[in-house]
């Protein structure tokens, strides 16, 4: 009876990884290219501006917040952030042209923070209306025009390798581990799980929860801007249109990873392998040939398996 229970608390706590490596072996299996170090690398690739959102999306999440903005704050900052360093006007030097972009994310995650935690604003409601103002506000400054001619220097952020690694790669690698640490390792981190937890004991335990709420939207944005700018600089243009699907994706990595909606549970790791399934998931159907369309529907039955196992979590824990 004890070995029955021990291997479903293992089997219930493992079950993201179980999955992962479930996924790799059969489509290792079907596929003659799947295992090759070129197909690798293009899905590090493919991921890692899901990856870079996820890691922001998961700060929010596990302070019981939700961010739909996201998508359109890579827009906005990537659009900038590419007007600066295009060939067509005044070329300025990509320090300041990434700094401009950065600021933008900020600016956005700030407006949705101060929604959200001191207007009381509910996170899908603030954040739904600040993805279509910004979707807007992204039109109006490219005139609905993408914003091409960029210089070789900023496209090198997203085209060029490192360490034998394409540099969007590693730039996801570095921002996991930071995010990882000051998650799992910080006082701060501790605050936002105890936030996800129970807010009202939070308060009541003296911690500011208004100004750590507001700081995760904040962090989110950012993370947005740095997505947007590596998406811009790999397809070598800054388009109005970009990002689009881009926050389900992060939010659905996440939930997948076993980060409860409700706050209070995750991590940056379970996140990553919520990413990498993802990212699997579309490489493999692409590899044998499924229809687009079925493809949708296969990735919508994930978002509902995992939403339906966080529920089942969430209920079991009250």
């Amino acid at each position: 009876m004890s070995n029955n229970i021990f291997n479903k608390a293992f089997f219930s706590k493992n079950i993201i990884y179980i999955t992962f490596v479930l996924m790799v072996i059969g489509l290792s299996l079907f596929t003659d290219t799947f295992l090759s170090v070129t197909n690798f690398q293009n899905i590090l690739r493919q991921s890692s501006m899901v990856g870079i959102l996820a890691l922001g999306m998961t700060y929010v999440i596990v302070a019981s917040g939700i961010d739909l903005s996201v998508g359109s704050t890579m827009a906005l900052s990537s659009c900038v952030a590419a007007s600066f360093s295009t060939t067509l006007g005044t070329v300025w030097p990509l320090p300041v042209a990434i700094l401009a972009g950065l600021a933008v994310g900020v600016v956005v995650g700030a407006l949705n923070g101060y929604i959200v935690s001191y207007l009381k604003i509910v996170p899908f409601i603030a954040t739904l209306g600040m993805q279509t103002a910004v979707r807007g506000l992204t039109l109006v400054y490219t005139s609905g025009r993408p914003v091409n001619a960029l210089t070789p220097e900023y496209v090198a952020i997203g085209k060029s390798f490192t360490f034998g690694l394409p540099t969007p790669v590693i730039i996801f690698i570095v921002l996991a581990v930071v995010a990882w640490f000051v998650l799992a390792k910080t006082k701060y981190g501790r605050y936002l799980y105890a936030i996800g937890g129970n807010e009202k004991a939070a308060l009541v335990s003296g911690l500011n929860v208004k100004k750590l709420k507001f700081s995760t939207y904040m962090l989110n944005g950012f993370v947005a801007a740095i997505a947007g700018i590596v998406l811009s600089a790999r397809v070598a243009v800054g388009s109005p249109t970009a990002g689009e699907a881009y926050d389900l994706q992060a939010i659905t990595a996440v939930v997948i990873g076993g980060t409860s909606n409700a706050g209070g549970t995750g991590g940056i790791l379970p996140t990553i392998i919520g990413v990498l399934i993802i990212g699997v998931l579309n490489n493999g159907m692409d590899l044998l040939n499924i229809s687009g369309y079925y493809q949708k529907v296969v990735t919508g039955l994930v978002i509902l398996l995992a939403v339906i196992i966080d529920r089942k979590n969430i209920n079991r824990n009250h």
